[in-house]
């Protein structure tokens, strides 16, 4: 596979692999270098990436197991997880604040649930894969991969109502 070949097989999905690492890595540092340790790996074994049916799921699996081998590792013990691409253009200042507010809420609520559904989470909710892609990156039962992704939903659900119930009263 020559460089425009691989290079034009890899990019389309380059901001997902950044946007994983990131949610993972939470420093946008960490999520570049991530990126660049994945695509480097990626280049390395560019002959084989035929033999894979998408090189997308391989790519976003790869950058699973990286992230998580970094989270792992000693020098990585302060790392959590965060998302912050959410924007609102449409709202007066108020329910802009109360919608950040919410985010924020969700955000923390997220880094709270186990790890396996907090990657269905980001992989369903913020990346939209479908559950099939989501299955061969994680290597989960369909039926698995929709029971966490319910019970990670409910449980922020649950937590979310609490929260503004305690806040109202």
């Amino acid at each position: 596979m020559n460089q425009q070949a691989f290079l034009n097989s890899v990019m389309p999905f380059k901001d997902k692999v950044f946007r994983l690492a990131k949610r993972l890595l939470v420093s946008q540092d960490e999520a570049e270098d991530a990126t660049q340790e994945l695509y480097l790996k990626l280049w390395k074994n560019k002959n084989k990436l035929s033999d894979y049916k998408t090189v997308e799921a391989y790519a976003m699996t790869m950058t699973k197991n990286y992230c998580l081998d970094r989270l792992k590792s000693k020098q990585a013990s302060n790392l959590s997880l965060v998302h912050s691409n959410y924007k609102d253009n449409h709202s007066n200042l108020q329910k802009e604040i109360e919608t950040q507010d919410s985010v924020q809420i969700v955000h923390q609520l997220i880094t709270e649930l186990p790890e396996q559904q907090r990657m269905i989470i980001q992989l369903r909710d913020i990346e939209e894969y479908e559950f099939e892609e989501i299955e061969k990156m994680l290597q989960m039962k369909a039926t698995a991969v929709r029971v966490a992704l319910s019970r990670a939903r409910k449980t922020i659900r649950k937590k979310l109502q609490e929260q503004h119930a305690y806040q109202l009263g």
